[in-house]
């Protein structure tokens, strides 16, 4: 007999403990398994290994809303995220609960005995498991590989050729000369940490990025913090950067010139005098359009005025020997090249889903509440905002999940599923243009052009909505 759970968690990431979590703290007696495809927990925060690599969210929003993040830096290093995250396993007890190298390679749902059977890769064997309901904290983008473009002449290159997802731990890049190409927050945080020790850095970009410099250590929370008791403090710092931070999103999407010119104001403040700003931090699209950047103390900004970095924005002809050939003939002399060209996106983790003996696409699936796919009974996916903060939504998510797990409980249900009403127009997953969701939004499902359907990006909206609205709305079904 397969091992059985009522709750199957995919992922022991930031997603995926915090969903142990909140089962634990609201729903005590239900078991469950976290099954992670690593060796180790952390998801994004253990894997990405990158010189300073950190936040590009306040984490006082980015941390657990149970959870307060302590810590005087707003925006947190890698390596004490990871450090607040295992914290929190241990803290509710998750980490007793995850089976690592377990990666999940099928779920077929069974409408007859209203569960899953999980089959999972383990030691080289298929393993299976069987659950009451699935819940998948993968994040969406590939583990594996990130986003390589081919580049001509990349073979000829002398020096190593690195993608951040991967970096070497023995890689020999201080007093040397490198080239970062992208103009993303991987960019943005790699040439001021390289530069400090490297011989020069150059970020290499096609276009560039809207880029703005946050304190690293917010001088608000420090006096709330020092004044009031820590709940109080945490509370109210944590508020007033969700409210900031929403306003600053709708002002950008209602008045974009007047952002632009917020942006590009500071930009020439803390860019060398005569500093050509337009080319190299005046993007075509409007903000928000894309993920905008934040770097703490404008440490990007600092770097190129001491001349340790550059940014060029041009386009690749070739790579030869030492370095890289742009568009036009100039020559960038390197001698390693980090390739910061994004993330591939994996709806779902490439999991085969099946119910009932089909194969679901995803893609041909409409998102109930951006949690759930139409059709697919028992099932939730965790995927974070891209204008705010991750675990906000993920927080969200997992408080709606317990809410809707305690709903069927009580009333004896064993199933529900979102029903997809044919007059629901249809919308792209994400109304975002960055390179990695275009690449994606084939395989993605499908948003609808009214709730419950639609996927608001808007934490003030989704608190109250996932938290209070009634579960009996004659969209989702109970059998």
């Amino acid at each position: 007999m397969a091992e059985h759970v009522d709750v199957l968690i995919i992922g022991a990431g930031l997603s995926g403990i915090g969903a142990a979590a909140h089962l634990t703290r609201t729903l005590p007696r239900t078991s469950y398994a976290v099954l992670e495809a690593r060796a180790v927990s952390g998801g994004t925060w253990d894997l990405f290994r990158y010189p300073g690599i950190r936040s590009d969210s306040d984490m006082y929003t980015m941390g657990y809303r149970f959870k307060p993040w302590t810590d005087e830096e707003s925006l947190g290093r890698g390596e004490r995220i990871l450090e607040y995250l295992r914290e929190t396993a241990r803290e509710y007890d998750v980490e007793s609960h995850i089976r690592y190298d377990h990666r999940v390679v099928r779920a077929s749902w069974d409408s007859a005995t209203a569960r899953w059977t999980v089959e999972v890769e383990h030691g080289g064997e298929t393993v299976t498991l069987t659950a009451g309901f699935l819940w998948s904290c993968r994040g969406y983008y590939d583990y594996e590989h990130g986003h390589e473009p081919e580049f001509a002449g990349a073979d000829e290159f002398r020096g190593p050729i690195v993608h951040p997802q991967h970096w070497p731990a023995d890689l020999e890049w201080v007093g040397r000369k490198v080239v970062v190409i992208g103009s993303g927050a991987t960019a943005m945080t790699l040439v001021p940490a390289m530069a400090s020790e490297a011989a020069h850095v150059t970020m290499l970009q096609r276009s560039p990025s809207y880029v703005l410099s946050l304190a690293g250590r917010d001088p608000v929370a420090l006096a709330l913090r020092k004044w009031l008791p820590s709940r109080l403090a945490y509370r109210l710092i944590r508020w007033k950067n969700i409210l900031t931070t929403s306003a600053f999103y709708r002002i950008s999407r209602r008045r974009p010139a007047f952002v632009r010119r917020l942006v590009r104001k500071q930009n020439v403040a803390m860019l060398p005098e005569g500093y050509d700003v337009d080319t190299h931090f005046a993007p075509s699209y409007d903000p928000w359009d894309q993920r905008m950047c934040f770097v703490p103390d404008a440490d990007l900004f600092r770097a190129i005025r001491s001349g340790r970095a550059e940014v060029v924005t041009s386009t690749i002809e070739r790579f030869d020997e030492t370095g890289i050939v742009l568009t036009g003939g100039r020559h960038l002399d390197a001698e390693v090249i980090v390739t910061a060209t994004g993330l591939r996106l994996s709806p779902f983790g490439g999991i085969e889903l099946v119910v009932d003996g089909t194969s679901v696409d995803p893609s041909r699936s409409m998102a109930y509440q951006a949690l759930m796919l139409s059709g697919v009974p028992n099932f939730v996916f965790t995927v974070g905002y891209t204008n705010a903060s991750w675990t906000l939504k993920a927080d969200l998510v997992a408080e709606f999940t317990c809410r809707l797990l305690a709903h069927m409980r009580a009333r004896g249900h064993r199933a529900v599923v979102p029903v997809r009403d044919p007059s629901v127009g249809e919308l792209p997953f994400m109304d975002f243009t960055s390179g990695y969701v275009l690449r994606a939004l084939d395989r993605l499902p499908r948003q609808g052009d009214r709730e419950p359907w639609q996927l608001r990006q808007s934490y003030l909206h989704d608190r109250r909505t996932l938290r209070t609205a009634t579960l009996e709305d004659g969209v989702l079904r109970f059998t």
